[in-house]
């Protein structure tokens, strides 16, 4: 069976291009299956677009071809690349840090830079603004259906050369009861946002299921959210429209409101500025 092909982007669904992308592959090759991890990443926001490849790569096979394509340096001369990842999967973005969560959580073990002047759609030679379609799914295609070898993508280049962004932006530092770090997702439909601080490190440093905990959510010194706030294993633990910490399934901590939406309710977004702070 042929590798898949997964992908996201901050496109959006109200339009045509990721269908354009869509059928770039099945020129390709007819056999190859696509799927969506998501097309509703904040537009231009890469370190969203990293998070959400580290929260999805390790729940595919080996050998599968991810399609990251949240650039606002498209045309420009940021590389375009593919990363083979240590568990045997493929990436295929602009190497403009949404490597990021997987060169830390997953490892890289090999990247190439695309060879334009054989991995791209013929015929889009006079086009710089849709690489996505134009570079990276002819690419990832070629890819998945054998056509070319990873190593036929194009030059190797030193994995410590991948632009990557500070790992604090990844993983909060946690060393004591008190804790800052930042808002590192709002995509969930049911409105809970996710902090970068690790569950594990959660409750290694004495945190348990039934404390009250005080949570402060601030952008640029306004303050968004502060209150004290329950840390319950679910929603039903708290009364209706009420906040709750809890363990999200990317295993870091979050926070949302028993059957509504804390992102909506508290107009809270993602991102380095999106500053939380925990205490007892």
């Amino acid at each position: 069976m042929k590798p898949s092909i997964v992908w996201q982007t901050d496109f959006s669904l109200t339009w045509g291009a990721v269908n354009t992308m869509r059928g770039v592959v099945k020129q390709i090759d007819s056999e190859l299956e696509c799927f969506d991890i998501t097309h509703d990443i904040e537009q231009f926001n890469v370190l969203a677009a990293s998070r959400e490849l580290a929260f999805v790569v390790p729940f595919w096979p080996k050998g599968t071809v991810f399609v990251s394509v949240v650039d606002p340096g498209v045309g420009t001369k940021r590389k375009a690349c593919v990363a083979k990842l240590k568990d045997g999967n493929y990436v295929i973005t602009p190497d403009n840090g949404t490597l990021t969560h997987v060169y830390y959580e997953t490892g890289i073990e090999e990247v190439r830079e695309i060879d334009t002047t054989i991995n791209r759609y013929k015929g889009t030679e006079d086009v710089s603004v849709f690489h996505g379609r134009d570079i990276f799914a002819y690419t990832a295609a070629r890819l998945a259906s054998g056509i070319i070898s990873f190593e036929e993508v194009g030059p190797a280049y030193p994995v410590s050369e991948i632009i990557i962004e500070d790992y604090k932006y990844v993983k909060a530092t946690v060393t004591s009861i008190n804790i800052k770090g930042i808002v590192i997702s709002v995509l969930d439909p049911f409105g809970s946002i996710v902090f970068n601080i690790l569950t594990k490190d959660f409750i290694k440093i004495g945190y348990n299921h039934g404390d009250v905990v005080h949570v402060k959510i601030s952008h640029n010194d306004k303050v968004y959210f502060e209150e004290d706030v329950p840390y319950e294993k679910s929603f039903g633990y708290v009364d209706l429209n009420k906040p709750v910490l809890f363990n999200s399934s990317s295993n870091y901590i979050s926070i949302g409101l028993n059957q509504n939406s804390f992102r909506d309710t508290y107009h809270i977004k993602e991102g380095k500025d999106w500053v939380v702070e925990l205490s007892k």
